[in-house]
């Protein structure tokens, strides 16, 4: 293998986050009165850096790199640049939170980095041991921040937690992979593998591998049945964590079942297919009735959550890059939005010594603060699908997209769901407007978390006025990756 240096532009991001990971290791070794600082800094300058570069290299082509094990492409690249937002929104977020905790220290900021350096390792790779590095790179910076607060039990508990299972999953779709690999012959890259399968689509071993991919997959984006994660590590996490966690790594996720399933395994699409569509179906009634009964809003988001990602993985069963892989990548990107203002939302209710986490701290709202009980209404009619919010129209993407591809049953089943799960959301807008305040002291907050807060909220209501652009963004994205990396065999 002769090292050609033309790879590092594909991967010019990648290196970059790389480098400055080391060097704010480095750096708030030596700067220890000033490395709190300095480290978040850093790391919000990594971002926004990587964030240029990434979009300054999109294009509609297709870039392989470091022998075909690294790609780069346009659904890639977008999906990065929603990872860098969301981490940088995560982060603004999260720094007073931590400091009032005393749990702002370099470290975390170096976790979250190697957090968003395993994501895009995972969105831009071509090999099943890049995708692999890529995930537990990821994960493990994972574990160590729901951990994060060594003195709390509930947090340490929740590391534990998320770690074994986590580590059962792993070792799911590595054996799936493992499968995969005997089975065609010896491929790892994703297009040896799919011209492999399209040889012999019926062979045994294939689909038993699929079935570990698929629990792996199901696993990172926290659906049934494997969800029993989610809303632990939701609460037991520092809500700065849960942020992350609820957000970001999503994106990474479907990126990972896009790669695996579209892109290796085209030719066993109907029996990926199915199973997803039972998994979805599951993980959207779950999801909608175990929130109903929630009074703690972090564990109410976590199984909204699995809702959610029900609702994605249907567009992703309805196979059709044009309309399919397009709406569920919108939706994606538009629950990462929704979650992170949710949880800004209970941020900016906490302070020192008192963590917002009971639905009823929610109550009265609007006596105390009328914007922000404004935002919040915007993220609660989103994530409801109201119209008209941007949490309307992915919704509407995902089940025309279902209806399209002839799922009419489980369209219907989405929808009764959605009405059942409005209530949750709804009763957070009742207790901010309709009931008396349990807590009238005054919302403290960094100018910074207010401003971008507010700014969350608006684009969830101006995307929901105005959805056009982001998704023709993603059709344009996932058309260009699917001509290029996606397109089946036959």
């Amino acid at each position: 293998m002769n090292f050609d240096v033309s790879n590092l532009y594909s991967a010019t991001a990648e290196v970059f986050v790389a480098i400055m990971i080391l060097t704010i290791m480095l750096a708030t070794a030596f700067a220890r009165g000033i490395a709190r600082g300095l480290a978040y800094s850093l790391a919000q300058i990594t971002l926004i850096v990587a964030t240029f570069i990434t979009f300054f290299t999109l294009d509609s082509g297709r870039d392989v790199a470091f022998n075909d094990m690294f790609v780069r492409d346009m659904s890639g690249g977008i999906l990065k640049l929603m990872v860098y937002f969301s981490m940088m929104i995560a982060l603004l977020y999260g720094r007073g939170y931590l400091a009032e905790r005393k749990l702002d220290r370099p470290e975390y900021y170096l976790l979250a980095l190697l957090t968003t350096l395993g994501m895009m390792v995972m969105i831009t790779a071509n090999h099943l041991l890049v995708l692999y590095i890529g995930l537990e790179m990821m994960s493990l910076s994972l574990y160590a921040l729901v951990a994060f607060d060594r003195d709390a039990v509930r947090s340490t508990e929740a590391g534990m937690k998320y770690f074994v299972l986590g580590a059962l999953a792993s070792g799911l779709l590595l054996y799936g992979m493992s499968m995969i690999y005997g089975a065609t012959g010896g491929q790892l890259e994703l297009r040896a593998i799919q011209q492999a399968v399209s040889v012999d689509p019926r062979n045994i071993v294939l689909l038993l591998g699929l079935v570990f991919l698929i629990a792996g997959i199901s696993f990172k984006l926290g659906v049934v049945p494997f969800h029993m994660w989610v809303p632990d590590v939701y609460q037991g996490a520092p809500t700065a964590v849960t942020m992350i966690v609820s957000s970001a790594p999503k994106i990474a996720a479907f990126a990972l079942a896009m790669r695996l399933l579209a892109g290796a395994l085209p030719d066993l699409v109907d029996h990926w297919q199915t199973m997803l569509m039972f998994v979805a179906a599951l993980s959207i009634v779950l999801g909608n009735l175990a929130a109903l009964i929630q009074r703690n809003i972090k564990r109410m988001l976590a199984y909204s959550g699995i809702s959610h990602m029900g609702f994605m993985l249907l567009g992703l069963l309805s196979g059709s890059e044009g309309t399919g892989y397009s709406s569920a990548m919108f939706y994606t990107i538009a629950y990462a939005l929704m979650t992170l203002a949710a949880f800004g939302m209970v941020v900016l209710l906490s302070r020192e010594g008192f963590e917002a986490e009971d639905i009823e701290d929610f109550k009265g709202l609007n006596r105390r603060n009328p914007w922000f009980a404004l935002i919040m209404l915007f993220v609660m009619f989103s994530m409801a699908g109201i119209p008209f919010f941007v949490g309307f129209f992915a919704k509407f993407s995902v089940l025309q997209a279902v209806i399209h591809a002839g799922h009419l049953w489980i369209a219907i089943v989405a929808v009764v769901m959605s009405l059942i799960g409005a209530f949750y959301y709804l009763r957070i807008v009742k207790f901010m407007y309709f009931d008396e305040p349990v807590d009238s002291t005054p919302l403290t907050a960094s100018a910074e978390l207010q401003v971008m807060l507010s700014v969350n909220g608006i684009a969830i209501a101006l995307l929901g006025l105005m959805p056009g652009a982001l998704l023709r963004w993603c059709e344009v994205g996932m058309k260009a990756t699917f001509t290029a990396n996606f397109a089946p065999s036959q």
